[in-house]
C-alpha cells in the first residue's frame, strides 16, 4: 500500500476490528451499513449524492453512516451535520455482490468473487482533520449476510431478500468533538477508484 503518514494514528479515535461497539461486532456493523445503503431508493441515496444533501437519510441509533461512491460517481465533496456522541462508520473502498446478481454461484464462489478486486487494492488513504491514518490494511472486513433490497435501490438490483458477500476496508470512528471537521478518504482497486471529502459539523 502506498500510504505516507502525516501524523501517527491515535488509536483512541478508532474502533478496532476485534471490538464490539455498542454490543455488536465490527463485522455486524458493516453489514448494517449495507442494509442501510440498500434501504434508501436511488434518487435519495447518499451514495449517489455529490453534495451531502441526503447525508441524514435513514440515520438512526448510535452510529452514523457515511457513504462511498459508485461507478457513476467516482468523486464526491459533501457537507454533513451530525449529532454529537455519534460514532461514524464508512468504507474506504469495498466490493459487494449478492445472489440477486450472481444467482448460480455457491456461497464460497460469491465470497471469492467479491474478494478478487479487493485482494488487488493498490492505494488506501484516510485523513481525519490533520490525522493521517496508517496501517489501513488491518481494517479489511469480509462478511456473508442476509440483505433486503428496496425497490429502486442504488444499483438497480432485483428487490427483495437475498444473500450478499462484502469485502473491503472500513473505518469506524469514535465520536468526534463538537465543531467542524473534515474526513477525506480514497481507494483504488483494478476496476474501481473512489475519492470522498466530507465537511462535517458536529452539533
Amino acid at each position: 500500500m502506498n500510504i505516507t503518514p502525516l501524523k501517527k494514528t491515535n488509536d483512541s479515535t478508532l474502533f478496532h476490528t476485534n471490538s464490539r461497539p455498542y454490543g455488536k461486532s465490527y463485522v455486524k456493523w458493516t453489514e448494517k451499513w449495507w442494509q442501510w445503503a440498500f434501504s434508501i431508493p436511488k434518487e435519495q441515496n447518499p451514495i449517489a449524492d455529490k453534495t451531502g444533501v441526503n447525508c441524514a437519510k435513514g440515520q438512526a441509533g448510535p452510529v452514523w453512516y457515511l457513504a462511498g461512491t459508485t461507478k457513476n460517481i467516482f468523486h464526491a465533496k459533501r457537507t454533513c451535520v451530525i449529532p454529537r456522541r455519534k460514532s461514524i462508520l464508512f468504507p474506504i473502498i469495498v466490493s459487494q455482490f449478492s445472489r440477486s446478481e450472481k444467482p448460480t454461484m455457491t456461497d464460497r464462489e460469491l465470497v471469492r468473487y467479491t474478494a478478487k478486486d479487493i485482494d488487488q487494492a493498490s492505494f488506501l488513504e484516510v485523513r481525519i482533520d490533520d490525522l493521517h491514518l496508517t496501517d489501513l490494511s488491518k481494517f479489511r472486513v469480509q462478511s456473508f449476510f442476509n440483505l433486503d433490497l428496496v425497490k429502486g435501490n442504488i444499483w438497480d438490483i432485483q428487490p427483495g431478500p437475498t444473500m450478499a458477500a462484502s469485502d473491503g476496508f472500513w473505518v469506524f470512528l469514535k465520536s468526534l468533538k463538537e465543531g467542524n471537521h473534515t474526513i477525506n478518504f480514497q481507494g483504488v482497486e483494478p476496476n474501481f477508484k473512489t475519492r470522498v471529502r466530507y465537511n462535517i459539523t458536529i452539533i
